[in-house]
């Protein structure tokens, strides 16, 4: 009976050994296959399709060593480098939308045949619309008709009846010679006379009438070759506005698809190569050897998949010694316990020191309490908020109007540093501006009662100066401005085009000069070396011609000087006026090309937390270009022109000014 259960036993335990290593035999084959499958998607992507290009070639060495190292098993270096790189945020490949082939699975893109068809209805609409109204026909086309059209002169219209054109009759027919017997009395000569005038009454009657058929004919074509061509070009037109908004339609299908699959092929990517990571850092061990004064030694191996644990002790020069525990969290850290209860031995004796004691002697009277800590504020941070609505209702109104909502957001913040001995003064600040206007009307659909920006800046500003001599400093600015949304030309079409957007342009002003402060409400700035760059994000939504970008660029720079002033005044107690000027002169072109911005702002108080304001913004810039027109609203070309701006707003407003403090020994 004992020999029996001792034989199930080791038959019970030989099953649940060779189960856990047929489970642990299952989960490394499941692994491999999942690493050989990661392996085989960066390959795919990163080595073996030309179509797509990486971001970094530095990183793509770096994966590849990632791979030699998970294929062949050395190398920890290669797992610090791919890991330090910050492949979670960065775009490791990318792809031109011109390599995007299955554009027909694209929802909502066009395909040749639709435009093929579209284009014929088109023409055949265009056509039909042409025919039904007048057309004005040029008057040099229609003068001298009689000459261009080759009448026959009064003296040859019996070229008429020689070319067989008319048949005169027989009896009005001319005679070779006169038989002496038609001719034997005066009233046969009157009467051959009178022959003669009748058929020169009819040659010339049907010399007009020929002469009108030539020219009505001439006039005809002439009028149907006109019409021809005009239809034509009418329709060439509208076929030609037609298949660009087909392209650009599609283009921006074809790069958001593009973008969504590559933003898809990168994140599988970072996945594997996440994976490979995390598996290289579980099996990859490394040997190392701790000792210690007296070269007593533990060996432990460092790895992510077990944790070993070792003691060892810690000896002084007296031979003191303490017992630790070292174990390893990780591949790459140690961990050292110390056990509940330690033991400290001593070998050698204790060395001791005598300290005398005196006693303390009482001083009479209490001494004068000493500064300590001075105060400091080198920095001021602040600014104010506001936040104004309009709402007019018109119902029934007969002196007319229209019903409207508007809004407007205006944040202002700065950070200022000046330092106590006013050598260095170092200004930031940031302005936001946006306003909305929403135009009331029966049908929301219509075009004209749209949303409507009417306002929308974001500007950030920081100068740092260096005292020079007096009230000037050594300056220099950084200005970058920019808007936030879309900007249309109101009302807006079905498919509006956007004449402006987020970083489309981008205005930046590199600026080094010098800055008069004579107190804090006035500050002139003049810097003769400017950078000025205006810069637009996406070229193919925004008609970067606009503003004077080049074709095949993106970007515009331009050195120049740049003046500056700023005033701020309170000109009653409730009412204050705020000015700001900038001026840049191009130095390519000198004293021919300007940019001037020019902002005026009066703040009227009516309590502490509504308030009036009146701004009037004037720009004027040579690289901000606007089509021109003619009479028959062609378009012509384009130029600057002055851009005026103009609000009154009234609303919430609340205003921040405070200081840092700063506490300093001076002990």
């Amino acid at each position: 009976m004992k020999l029996r259960k001792t034989f199930f036993l080791y038959i019970n335990l030989f099953l649940l050994f060779h189960s856990f290593n047929s489970q642990a035999q299952t989960a490394r084959t499941e692994e491999t296959d999942n690493i050989r499958e990661k392996i085989e998607i960066i390959k795919k992507y990163l080595f073996e399709n030309n179509s797509w290009y990486i971001s970094n070639s530095r990183f793509k060495r770096d994966v590849e060593d990632l791979i030699y190292f998970v294929e062949k098993q050395n190398l920890d270096s290669v797992i610090t480098k791919v890991g330090d790189f910050n492949y979670n945020e960065a775009e490791i490949i990318s792809r031109p939308p011109s390599f995007f082939a299955d554009t027909l699975n694209i929802k909502g893109f066009i395909p040749s045949d639709v435009v093929r068809k579209k284009v014929l209805e088109l023409r055949n609409s265009v056509t039909k619309e042409f025919l039904k109204n007048d057309l004005q026909v040029p008057a040099e086309l229609l003068t001298g008709m009689d000459m261009k059209a080759g009448i026959i002169p009064q003296e040859e219209g019996m070229r008429l009846f020689t070319d067989s054109i008319y048949h005169l009759p027989d009896s009005l027919l001319f005679l070779d010679a006169i038989p002496e017997t038609m001719v034997q009395t005066a009233e046969d000569f009157r009467r051959i006379l009178k022959l003669d005038s009748i058929r020169d009454a009819i040659v010339e009657k049907y010399r007009v009438r020929f002469n009108d058929s030539i020219v009505s004919a001439y006039r005809d074509s002439v009028l149907a070759g006109y019409r021809n061509e005009a239809l034509e070009a009418n329709v060439e037109k509208r076929i030609q506005q037609y298949t660009d908004s087909v392209h650009r339609h599609n283009q921006n299908l074809i790069e958001l698809r593009n973008r969504e699959v590559t933003d898809a092929v990168n994140d599988t990517l970072k996945n594997a190569i996440s994976v490979l990571l995390q598996y290289a850092n579980s099996v990859d061990t490394v040997d190392i050897s701790i000792a210690n004064l007296f070269n007593e030694s533990i060996g432990l191996t460092l790895g992510d998949r077990y944790q070993q644990y070792g003691r060892l002790w810690l000896k002084n020069e007296q031979n003191d010694s303490i017992s630790i525990l070292v174990t390893n969290p990780d591949k790459r850290s140690l961990k050292l316990l110390l056990n509940d209860n330690i033991t400290f031995s001593r070998i050698s004796q204790p060395q001791s020191k005598e300290i005398q004691i005196s006693n303390f002697e009482h001083t009479s009277g209490l001494r004068n309490i000493e500064k300590r800590f001075k105060v400091e504020t080198p920095w001021s941070i602040g600014g104010d908020g506001t936040v104004g609505l309009t709402q007019t209702y018109l119902s029934n109104w007969k002196k007319g109007g229209q019903s409207a909502v508007s809004m407007l957001i205006v944040l202002k913040g700065f950070a200022n540093y000046s330092a106590l001995n006013n050598k260095i003064k170092w200004e930031n600040s940031m302005e936001i501006r946006n306003g909305w206007m929403k135009p009331g009307g029966k049908d929301e659909n219509d075009e004209r009662y749209e949303s409507q920006k009417n306002d929308d800046k974001f500007e950030l500003i920081s100068r740092f100066g260096v005292s020079a001599f007096k009230k000037w400093y050594y300056s220099a600015e950084i200005d970058f401005q920019t808007q936030f949304f879309n900007g249309y030309k109101y009302p807006t079409s079905v498919n509006p085009e956007p004449i402006s957007a987020f970083m489309a342009p981008s205005k930046t002003l590199f600026k080094l000069g010098l800055d008069y402060k004579p107190n804090s409400n006035l500050s002139i700035f003049l810097s003769p070396i400017t950078s000025k760059t205006v810069f637009v994000r996406d070229t193919l939504k925004i008609n970067k011609s606009n503003y004077n970008i080049a074709a095949g660029k993106r970007s515009l720079w331009i050195p120049g000087l740049n003046a500056e002033v700023k005033y701020k005044t309170d000109l009653t107690e409730d009412i204050s006026y705020e000015t700001k000027y900038k001026m840049f002169m191009n130095y390519t072109k000198p004293f021919e090309r300007f940019d001037v911005d020019w902002e005026n702002l009066v703040v009227m108080k009516v309590n502490d937390y509504i308030n009036m304001r009146f701004m009037l913004h004037l720009i004027y810039d040579d690289d901000i270009l606007f089509p021109v027109y003619d009479k028959e609203g062609n378009e012509t070309g384009k130029k600057p022109k002055l851009q005026v701006k103009e609000l009154i707003t009234v609303g919430f407003s609340y205003k921040i000014n405070k200081k840092v403090y700063k506490a300093r020994n001076i002990n």
